[in-house]
């Protein structure tokens, strides 16, 4: 005590002189070391109440605690969602209540941690080995203050060290003296065989992460967990909880079977949570309901806390309600009666729409359509025979309408049944074979290349394409060829002798007339111009004097012994 009065003292003398400024904090810590008040009075100061809700937003006032859930009494959100934290300097070792101290030379002060930066680093580390372990964590994570590093730190201690494992003085469910030994007991094991404090080190030998199995170079950072094996290396990256996967915050660990937990998951495998309240069940007699263990009280309706024990309830969200709020909160309304469809019935619903099983019926014909084909139509629901009925396309063929799973063929702004699309000639369903139009209709291409074709008049096939029209008659291009050498004359130049084409050749040597001067066929092609005279003929360039060669052409002539002499030459 007389010391406690000479830190006093001087904690009043440096008030007044302004020489050091001390929180009432930083005096409780003071205190807290000479017993004179319980750790968790200083170290523990969780802000919650009247904190938003990040889940609802605008639509909590702020958080309010439950009587006795782990939930927001407002919007019955849990607690975890609501932006909650710290108030002061966390020092985990403090948060614990652990007042060990294995060397007090290696440990980092409140004012060493905030110098570097963070709100928390390894113990033992100097400024450029802090450095290289938080940037081998992920960015997000590093508790970098004013960083989102340092709210998701907060959240974890906050998670990962839930008050009401560290003290029985967070328990509000402890029920007599003998579940209060229980929790000591627990709390005793946890702190001397399963937790404790990772250390930072350099890695002495070559090895691998005991996770991960990456490897480890001699110099390496690596975290070694004392509970376990020394031989162990973690990676900073890699010391996580084997259930929630998240860093073990301040490297806080508890051991279980050679395997890595945070305190609540660790806590979780020694004895059963109640979800409801959170809080660690001791008690000899409590719930088992949904895979879940609750404290006998505590099995009860989300919304009106009405217990459930012996009761009826249905599961929302993996939360139990009573009948009447299950009703009141998450029953649709039938769209036909527009009664709520309570949890005795089964809600049968299509998009936003919601029926009774008994009320889901065709609005014309009032058929059940239970496990029947039905259509929606401006927000009213038929069965398939009144809905095609009245709003189905029709047929152009029958005038009959389509019905559901019917192929439907259209052309021409027209739609038919598949039976009823047929050939105008033979009635056969055309399917999807190929058919050709004609006069409104289709006909399918066997009886059109019967009936309306064009046929060769050569050979009497059916012409698809490419045919030679000739004195108008149709010709395959093929078969439109010479009648004397059947060389084919499309494209060629050609004439005709008695209704029958020739080519030009095969026609000038087997009709055409002979030129009485060059002896070459008169054929006529390209416009030829001739002269005939008694029964001979020439071609215009052809009929000259027979002695100076000038044309005759147009002008008086002479014949000497069958030669064509002008005026001039036949006088000499």
């Amino acid at each position: 005590m007389e010391m406690l009065a000479e830190s006093m003292q001087e904690i009043r003398m440096a008030e007044s002189c302004e020489q050091v400024k001390m929180s009432t904090y930083d005096v409780e810590r003071l205190m807290y070391g000479f017993g004179l008040v319980d750790y968790l009075e200083c170290v523990v100061n969780e802000i919650d109440v009247g904190q938003p809700c990040l889940a609802c937003e605008d639509k909590c006032s702020g958080f309010k605690p439950h009587e006795w859930r782990s939930t927001c009494s407002v919007c019955r959100c849990p607690r975890e969602l609501h932006d909650i934290y710290n108030e002061n300097f966390v020092n985990v070792r403090d948060r614990l209540g652990w007042q060990r101290d294995d060397n007090p030379a290696t440990q980092t002060s409140k004012e060493q941690t905030l110098q570097e930066g963070f709100s928390w680093v390894p113990s033992g580390l100097n400024s450029e080995e802090i450095e290289e372990y938080m940037e081998q964590l992920p960015n997000h994570k590093v508790p970098k203050l004013g960083s989102p590093g340092e709210k998701y730190r907060d959240i974890q201690l906050i998670y990962q060290l839930p008050k009401q494992d560290l003290s029985s003085d967070f328990c509000k469910m402890l029920d007599g003296p003998m579940e209060v030994k229980e929790f000591k007991v627990f709390r005793e094991l946890r702190d001397n065989i399963a937790m404790d404090l990772g250390v930072v080190k350099h890695a002495q030998q070559t090895s691998s992460c005991y996770p991960c199995g990456g490897e480890i170079e001699v110099g390496d950072q690596v975290i070694i967990a004392s509970k376990l094996s020394s031989d162990l290396y973690f990676h900073p990256a890699c010391f996580l909880c084997s259930t929630c996967e998240e860093l073990l915050v301040d490297l806080t660990y508890c051991q279980h079977s050679n395997k890595l937990y945070c305190e609540r998951h660790y806590a979780e495998l020694i004895r059963p949570r109640c979800p409801a309240c959170d809080e660690l069940i001791f008690s000899a007699e409590y719930t088992k309901a949904m895979e879940q263990n609750y404290h006998k009280d505590h099995l009860a309706c989300k919304n009106c806390d009405k217990k459930l024990i012996a009761c009826r309830y249905i599961l929302k969200e993996e939360h139990p309600y009573c009948i009447p709020c299950y009703q009141e909160l998450f029953a649709h309304n039938c769209e036909e009666c527009k009664k709520p469809i309570g949890p005795d019935y089964k809600d049968l619903s299509y998009k936003d729409h919601h029926w009774h099983e008994f009320c889901f019926k065709c609005v014309e014909c009032q058929k059940t359509l239970v496990d029947q084909p039905f259509a929606p139509k401006n927000d009213k629901i038929f069965c398939a025979e009144c809905h095609d009925n009245n709003f189905a396309a029709r047929c152009d063929g029958c005038t009959q309408p389509f019905r559901g799973g019917m192929k439907k063929f259209e052309y021409k702004g027209k739609q038919w049944h598949e039976e009823c699309f047929t050939c105008m000639v033979c009635k056969e369903p055309i399917s999807n074979k190929s058919f050709i139009p004609r006069e409104e209709q289709v006909v399918c291409v066997p009886c059109y290349e019967r009936d309306f074709a064009q046929k060769c008049t050569k050979c009497s096939g059916v012409i698809n394409k490419g045919g030679v029209a000739y004195k108008n008659m149709p010709w395959h291009r093929e078969c439109f060829t010479c009648t004397n050498c059947n060389k084919e004359l499309a494209k060629e130049k050609f004439t005709s002798k008695d209704e029958q084409p020739y080519c030009a050749d095969c026609y000038a040597e087997m009709f055409a007339k002979k030129c009485c001067r060059c002896t070459n066929a008169i054929t006529g092609f390209g416009g030829t111009k001739f002269i005939s005279f008694e029964e001979r003929h020439w071609h215009s360039d052809c009929f000259v004097c027979y002695k100076c060669n000038a044309s005759m052409v147009g002008r008086g002539f002479l014949v000497n012994e069958g030669d064509i002499l002008c005026p001039d030459c036949g006088r000499n």
